[in-house]
């Protein structure tokens, strides 16, 4: 008779195994896959400087323009990229179901941290550049830094999870969700500083928990930088982790529907 395998040994296996096959499938799925993974958020950013050098905008709340631009795209990228690869976890590995060791959770956890390993490395490759061309972009409080970028993951999971919940149920979500994606770039603090917009509308702003991890990143760049009143790490962090707890829950009620489709 075989022994039976330890369930987290098994699950280690099930998640690595996971993990480089959606690696494989993130890198190269299309001819220099990779590469456009880095490009994107470089048009962003380079677009975003081009716009801020015109109008002669050298700082903002006493940071270098770029790195205020930089830290913000990438802190958003990091929250949109695993949002969006959560979101289509189970509905791309669907076939992997007919494994019983292959759980809907799985793949979620799979694409999640394979998302951040990726923007980590495109972070450093982006930010390492802006230093080499002269701008003072090592961070201040690296901690804090870590800290918001850690918060904005764990939220682009719990939206990711429940997003994906919904799509199943109401299939039309998915339009609904992939337009959301735009008011929610808008209004995060990517492209204007939240400093800039009055009241009451700032306090409308800071309902979003994507605008505090945003501003809270920066802050963690830039010793000097005037932050709006208000921000909190709690807030965000009770955001992502109210969006895991609600998405495997939902993922619990509806496990049968998610693996059958």
């Amino acid at each position: 008779m075989a022994e039976a395998r330890n369930p987290l040994l098994v699950s280690f296996a099930v998640w690595k195994a996971i993990f480089l096959r959606e690696a494989l499938d993130r890198l190269f799925d299309m001819r220099a896959a990779w590469f456009w993974l880095l490009v994107e958020p470089v048009l962003h950013i380079g677009f975003l400087v081009f716009i801020f050098t015109v109008i002669r905008m050298r700082t903002v709340g006493n940071a270098d323009v770029a790195v205020w631009i930089i830290v913000g795209m990438l802190a958003f990228f990091l929250f949109r990229r695993t949002a969006v690869q959560v979101t289509y976890a189970v509905d791309s590995n669907r076939p992997l179901f007919t494994y019983r060791q292959v759980k809907p959770f799985d793949p979620v956890l799979a694409r999640a941290v394979l998302e951040a390993f990726l923007m980590s490395i495109i972070s450093i490759i982006i930010i390492g550049t802006a230093i080499l061309l002269g701008h003072e972009a090592w961070p201040y409080d690296a901690l804090l830094v870590l800290q918001a970028n850690f918060g904005l993951w764990l939220f682009g999971i719990g939206y990711g999870l429940v997003a994906s919940v919904l799509m199943e149920l109401v299939p039309e979500m998915e339009h609904v969700l992939k337009i959301l994606m735009l008011p929610l770039y808008l209004i995060s603090g990517v492209i204007l500083p939240l400093a800039a917009i009055p009241q009451p509308y700032l306090d409308l702003l800071l309902l979003n928990p994507i605008a505090h991890g945003l501003e809270l990143a920066r802050a963690g760049f830039f010793p000097y930088y005037h932050t709006v009143p208000g921000l909190s790490m709690e807030y965000l962090y009770a955001w992502g982790i109210s969006g895991i707890f609600l998405g495997l829950i939902l993922y619990r009620r509806f496990a049968l529907q998610l693996v059958m489709r």
